[in-house]
C-alpha cells in the first residue's frame, strides 16, 4: 500500500477506543498476574509449586508466539487481538466452573493454565504491532504513541492487582476470575469499533505458517540493534520477574497480606505511568542508548534495597522510583521495533519479544520457587537484586547499543 492510499485526515477516536480496550485488557492480565500464583500457593502452601505451575503453563505461549505473530501479520493486527481477547475470556471461566465441578487441585488448575496460555498468546503483540495504524490515522508522533499506550498499560496493571486483592477478600479467588473474563470481553467489545487502514506489505515468504513464523528469528538475526534491547528484556524476564511472581507472593503470603502485595504490585505499575510518559519528552533531549541504559539500571539498583525487606513504607518508596524508571523501557522497545522492522513483519518480532516474556520466567520460575523454600525469601531476594544489576551493566554497555538511535522505517 503506498502512502497516497492512507487518507491524511486525523481521526483521535480509533486511538482513543484502542486504549480504552488496552486498558480492559491489561486490568484482566494483571490481575490473573496476581490470582493465578496466589491461588497456587493457597492450594499447595508451597513456593516451589507456584513456580512450577507459572513456568509450565507458560509452556504454550512460548510454542505459539511465533506462530501467532505469524497470523497477525498474515489475517490483521485488529482482528487477530479480538479474536484472541475473547478466546482468552472464555479461558478463565473455566477455572471456577472447573472449581464448581470438581475440587481445583494443582494439576486441575495447570491444566486450565496451559489451555488459557495457548489462547492468549499475541494479544499484546497485535496491539503493539496496530499502534503505529492508529498512531498515523491521529497525526501523532510513534513516541508519543507508545509513551501514552505504555502508560496505559501501566494504568491497568496498577489496578489490576489492587482490584485483585480486593476482589479476592471480597468474592474469594474463583469468583475473581468472573470478574477477570468480564473485562477481557469488554475488550474486545470496544475494538469491534476501531477503524483504521491497517498498511500492509506483499509478503516474500512462501511455504508453511510455521515455516512463515521462523522468518521472524531471521529478522532479529538481520537487526542486532533489537537484539540487544531484547536481550534487555531477557534479563529482567528471567532474574526480575521471579520477585513478583515468586519471591514477594511467597513473603506476603507468609504474614497473610493480600492487601500488601496487591497494593504494593499496583503503587510500581502506578510509578512505571509517569517512566512511560516521560519517554517522548526524554526522547527529544536524549538518545535512546542512554534512556535504555538509565532504565535497566534504574530498576536493578532499586531492587538492592528492596531486598532487604524493609518497612513496608519503604518498600512502597524503591518500588515507586523501580516502577518510574522501568517506565521508558516498554515505549522505547516498541518505537525500536517500529523504526527498524517493516510493517509486513512487526507481528513476528514483537511476538519474540513475547517468547522471551514467557521463556525467561519459564526458566527461572522453578528455580525460584524451590530457592525460596530452600533459604527463604530474603536470601533470594539478595541475590536476585545482585545478579539484576550485574546483568544490567553487561548489557547496556554492550557496544551494539549506539545502533538502536537510528531509524531505517518511518510510518
Amino acid at each position: 500500500m503506498t502512502s497516497s492510499s492512507v487518507s491524511t485526515e486525523r481521526h483521535l477516536a480509533p486511538f482513543v477506543l484502542t486504549l480504552i480496550s488496552s486498558m480492559f485488557s491489561v486490568i484482566a492480565g494483571s490481575m490473573i498476574f496476581m490470582a493465578f500464583p496466589w491461588l497456587a500457593i493457597q492450594l499447595t502452601g508451597s513456593a516451589t509449586s507456584a513456580g512450577a505451575m507459572i513456568a509450565i503453563t507458560s509452556i504454550p505461549g512460548l510454542l505459539m508466539a511465533p506462530v501467532i505473530g505469524s497470523i497477525i501479520d498474515k489475517f490483521g493486527r485488529r482482528k487477530v487481538g479480538i479474536v484472541i481477547e475473547l478466546l482468552t475470556a472464555a479461558a478463565t471461566i473455566l477455572i471456577p466452573i472447573a472449581a464448581g465441578v470438581w475440587q481445583m487441585t494443582l494439576p486441575l488448575l495447570i491444566a486450565i493454565g496451559l489451555i488459557r496460555s495457548l489462547v492468549s498468546s499475541g494479544a499484546h503483540s497485535a496491539r503493539k504491532s496496530f499502534m503505529p495504524d492508529v498512531a498515523r490515522t491521529a497525526g501523532l508522533s510513534l513516541e508519543r504513541v507508545n509513551s501514552i499506550q505504555e502508560a496505559t498499560f501501566a494504568s491497568g496493571f496498577a489496578v489490576g492487582p489492587a482490584l485483585a486483592s480486593v476482589c479476592i477478600g471480597i468474592f474469594g479467588v474463583y469468583n475473581t476470575m468472573y470478574v477477570i473474563a468480564a473485562f477481557g470481553v469488554l475488550a474486545a467489545l470496544i475494538m469491534l469499533f476501531v477503524r483504521v487502514i491497517e498498511i500492509v506489505e506483499p509478503h516474500e515468504e512462501e511455504g508453511n505458517l510455521f515455516r512463515f513464523a521462523t522468518e521472524g528469528f531471521r529478522i532479529l538475526a538481520k537487526t542486532p540493534s533489537v537484539a540487544i534491547m531484547l536481550a534487555g528484556v531477557m534479563t529482567l524476564a528471567m532474574i526480575y520477574m521471579p520477585t513478583e511472581m515468586v519471591i514477594l507472593p511467597t513473603y506476603y503470603n507468609q504474614t497473610k497480606d493480600p492487601e500488601a502485595l496487591g497494593f504494593l504490585l499496583s503503587g510500581m505499575a502506578a510509578a512505571t505511568i509517569f517512566g512511560a510518559l516521560a519517554f517522548e519528552k526524554l526522547s527529544k533531549k536524549f538518545k535512546y542508548s542512554t534512556i535504555f541504559r538509565i532504565a535497566i539500571l534504574g530498576v536493578a539498583v532499586s531492587m538492592l534495597p528492596m531486598s532487604l525487606l524493609p518497612p513496608y513504607w519503604v518498600m512502597i518508596f524503591f518500588g515507586f522510583i523501580l516502577g518510574v524508571t522501568w517506565g521508558p523501557i516498554t515505549p522505547l522497545l516498541n518505537t525500536v521495533i517500529q523504526r527498524k522492522i517493516p510493517p509486513s513483519k512487526r507481528g513476528r518480532v514483537f511476538s519474540l519479544e513475547m517468547v522471551i516474556w514467557s521463556a525467561g520466567p519459564m526458566i527461572s520460575m522453578v528455580f525460584a520457587g524451590m530457592a525460596v523454600d530452600t533459604w527463604g525469601v530474603q536470601p533470594v531476594y539478595i541475590v536476585a537484586a545482585i545478579a539484576t544489576t550485574t546483568a544490567g551493566f553487561l548489557v547496556t554497555f554492550n557496544k551494539r547499543m549506539k545502533e538502536i538511535n537510528t531509524a531505517d522505517f518511518a510510518d
